[in-house]
């Protein structure tokens, strides 16, 4: 077996493998780059001495039995014998549930989450997001301080455990997308600095120096991380990767290493025969982020779209602190705005930022599965200050609301775990940091940060408390409890509708129209022969309606068809769907 590892700056490294000293070598025909070769198994542990210093984890390591700080170990990744013949699942059309490992069951592993396959495919989603599940510290956390970009959380199961749930989920007909996180790395058990310039000052970012992408040593850290990104798609048979936070990297070079990433990504489909995608997490409100390499743009293949979440939530909750308050002022043309444009601020001043902000969408040359719609995600929960979902504060019929502007906009549809029946638990920030100096820092921090805000500190939940993961854990008596059971089968009659109603997944966003009340808080747009619309007041609604006889297909509340004079009537909190006779 071969071992390498690149260390340009060092004279001397050496292999620890089973109870072995190896000298390594330079390899001539790469600068930087030392190996040797020696018999190893499956299982044996080993690491990396640097010019005589302690042994450290391999930089690829793709395994970490021991954790972050623990020598690595050795996978031969043919071992697995997959029992799925998978071609595959691609974006456009796709249902994407976001789910984080550690909380979705109480056991917090991959095979007590795919013991609940049966729930998603029922619901009818078409992919899994998993949350980071590269190596941190300690058991529970979100996974966002991870390091050692190419192995798995051994206390989620490993690489086995998570090839078993990829496994099990394609057998159900769902595809697993995986969300990684190359702006940073986390600051406990990471040790890429000891090897090379993995970072550089010459940019700064919310985390540090940021990782190097474009200076000196540049060319390696970026076939690192592309290597990385390239082995979850191969090894784990995953059909996509969510890129977190792509604004975050720093890049000056003529060819951006999201683009080198997206012609790998599709280059890889093409050997894999299935297809693969990447979908970004961006504030830039940049449309060029999705467009097509040979169009000038970078080339992934989808973007959250947050704007749309924040007109969704000041609609919905009336909440104007922060980024909410420029769609606050009026939610519902806010909301329409990003339903037919996308971007609310696509050139507009964003009194948040105190500039300018955004870029048009070209709707007409645009495919709506480009961006991601959805009324929660794990950010947008986690990052309040008690974690707190809709359905803490919202009414069953606001929430299904929510699921129908979610499940009939024109955008690829996001739900957050447990969000599909009104989950009471909250899902609150969690770590579990070994080190005590950077606990009590990460604690005083979150305190420090909404205190600023009016919280006081015993208010906000200690991350480091394990009874904090214990509550954001989903309870799974609920979904057939009354309010639950009935939100959950609102979802499922909307999901149906997404599979036999081809109007739902047209791409044309200039196709789609909208009308609103914003006194009134009703407001009804259209897709093709369809018609949904959307009654958040607390008194009936008429929403006039073009056209006659339509039919209904959904409803949350019992509402009759429009008369001979178009007009709907719709009950308060309530929502419909109909088409045209």
């Amino acid at each position: 077996m071969l071992f390498e590892v690149w260390a340009p700056e060092k004279n001397l490294v050496t292999l620890h493998v089973a109870d072995r000293v190896l000298g390594m070598e330079r390899d001539p025909s790469r600068e930087g780059w030392w190996t040797v070769g020696t018999d190893a198994a499956e299982g044996n542990h080993y690491g990396f001495s640097l010019d005589g210093g302690p042994v450290l984890p391999d930089p690829r390591s793709r395994r970490q039995p021991s954790g972050p700080d623990g020598l690595s170990a050795v996978v031969g990744h043919d071992a697995y014998e997959w029992r799925t013949e998978w071609q595959g699942r691609a974006l456009p059309g796709a249902v994407i549930y976001e789910l984080h490992i550690g909380t979705y069951t109480t056991e917090g592993t991959f095979d007590a989450a795919a013991g609940r396959l049966d729930h998603l495919a029922a619901l009818g989603v078409t992919h899994i997001e998993l949350m980071p599940v590269c190596p941190f510290p300690g058991r529970h956390g979100w996974g966002y301080e991870g390091v050692s970009l190419w192995a798995v959380h051994e206390p989620y199961g490993g690489p086995e455990g998570l090839k078993r749930f990829v496994d099990a989920a394609h057998a159900h007909g769902i595809g697993v997308v995986l969300d990684v996180v190359h702006n940073h790395l986390g600051p406990s058990g990471n040790y890429l600095p000891a090897y090379g310039p993995y970072f550089t000052d010459t940019h700064q970012t919310p985390w540090g120096s940021a990782v190097n992408l474009d200076a000196p040593g540049s060319d390696e850290v970026r076939a690192y991380l592309l290597g990385s990104a390239l082995a979850w798609l191969r090894d784990y048979r995953l059909d996509g990767l969510r890129l977190d936070a792509v604004h975050a990297l720093a890049d000056t070079r003529a060819l951006t290493f999201l683009e080198e990433l997206s012609a790998a990504t599709d280059a890889l489909a093409v050997e894999l025969g299935r297809p693969l995608f990447l979908i970004a997490e961006s504030d830039l409100g940049d449309p060029r982020t999705t467009t097509p390499r040979t169009s000038g743009g970078l080339g992934l293949h989808a973007q959250w779209n947050d704007d749309f979440h924040h007109a969704l939530h000041t609609a919905l909750t009336g909440e104007s602190q922060g980024y909410y308050a420029d769609f606050a002022k009026a939610p519902l043309r806010s909301l329409a705005k990003t339903l037919t444009r996308v971007f609310f601020h696509d050139g507009t001043y964003s009194s948040f930022r105190g500039r300018t902000h955004g870029r048009q969408v070209h709707r007409t040359a645009t495919p709506a599965h480009r961006f991601l719609g959805y009324a929660q995600t794990h950010d947008q929960v986690g990052n309040r200050a008690l974690g707190d979902r809709l359905s803490e504060d919202l009414a069953p019929g606001l929430l299904a609301c929510a699921a129908a502007l979610v499940l009939t906009s024109p955008f690829t549809p996001m739900l957050f775990m447990g969000e599909e029946w009104g989950a009471r638990t909250p899902w609150q920030f969690f770590t579990d940091h070994t080190d005590p100096e950077l606990a009590q820092a990460v604690r005083d921090g979150r305190r420090r940060e909404f205190g600023q805000h009016g919280w006081s500190e015993a208010d906000i939940p200690d991350p480091q408390s394990p009874a904090t993961r214990e509550r954001s854990c989903l309870d799974w008596t609920e979904p057939e409890q009354g309010p639950h059971a009935r939100l959950l089968g609102w979802y499922r009659e909307l999901l149906a509708l997404r599979r036999t109603q081809s109007d739902l997944v047209d791409e044309d966003l200039a196709a789609v129209k909208v009308a609103y009340d914003e006194e009134a808080r009703w407001l009804a747009f259209r897709r093709g022969d369809l018609r949904i619309a959307v009654n958040l007041g607390k008194s009936s609604a008429e929403i006039p309606l073009n056209g006659r006889g339509s039919r209904i297909l959904a409803a949350w509340d019992a509402v009759r068809p429009p008369g001979d004079d178009g007009l709907l009537l719709l009950p308060p909190e309530s929502c419909v769907v109909l088409a045209d006779s």
